[in-house]
């Protein structure tokens, strides 16, 4: 029974460790669409 548990908790960690990855690459993809529409509007501005 314990050895089940010590594996539940492990896989656990395991999985949140992986998702936090992932949330952060999302974050991070989110971040460089924001600069680039950034940059996008700030070229038209310029170009008027």
């Amino acid at each position: 029974m314990k050895k089940l548990l010590l594996l539940a908790i492990g896989a656990a960690l395991v999985g949140g460790l992986s998702a936090c990855n992932t949330v952060r690459g999302v974050g991070q993809d989110v971040s460089a669409v924001g600069r680039d529409i950034s940059a996008g509007a700030e070229g038209v501005e310029h170009s008027r």
